[in-house]
């Protein structure tokens, strides 16, 4: 069965070293259908957050950092006036896992708040 993006921010990251193989592409595209306003390139997934003012990007990096760290699961985040962009990958296995739409979707939650 599908997950849908409820079970995507509800769950957990479970800890990854390597020697699995990365999410296939139908699987990446499966998965992505779940998350609004994230692209699939590069091997990456990644979505570009806006906000009013700094304030309020950094309160949402500061919350972001705190969740990479609650999940041990850690983005690259370019960070604007306005504006952050984040981008997952799973460096330990050189693409994409269940853990990047995981913490996509705990993000995605954030930002409705």
């Amino acid at each position: 069965m599908a997950k849908t993006v409820s079970d995507l921010a509800s769950g957990k990251c479970k800890p990854c070293e390597g020697g699995v193989a990365p999410l296939q592409e139908p699987e990446i595209r499966d998965l992505l259908k779940q998350l609004d306003g994230w692209d699939y390139a590069n091997g990456r997934i990644a979505r570009t957050y806006r906000f009013t003012n700094y304030y309020q990007t950094m309160a949402f990096v500061n919350a972001a950092a705190w969740i990479s760290h609650r999940e041990d699961h850690h983005p690259d985040i370019t960070v604007g006036y306005n504006q952050c962009r984040v981008e997952y990958v799973t460096h330990a296995i050189g693409g994409l896992s269940e853990n990047d739409f995981i913490c996509a979707a705990k993000l995605d939650k954030l930002f409705d708040l």
